[in-house]
């Protein structure tokens, strides 16, 4: 995965389970998955920082992990 990615025309979209009180916000775009097989992360607080880069199928992975209530706790 390329980490050289232009985000710039990237459509982000917030998440759902973001916390509506400016905290916890996360937003991603799921157009690079289509293009480019990347889904990447940001801090909707900091949109101008960087991103995590996610393979389409490790980010697959990860949500469903988080669906399934798979993580131990802390």
């Amino acid at each position: 995965m390329s980490a050289d990615l232009d985000l710039t025309a990237a459509q982000w979209v917030r998440s759902t389970y973001s916390d509506g009180s400016g905290g916890q916000c996360v937003e991603f775009s799921r157009t690079f998955a289509q293009t480019h097989g990347a889904i990447p992360v940001r801090d909707s607080k900091n949109p101008h920082g960087s991103a995590l880069i996610f393979s389409a199928q490790g980010w697959s992975s990860f949500i469903s992990t988080l669906i399934r209530d798979e993580f131990p706790a802390a």
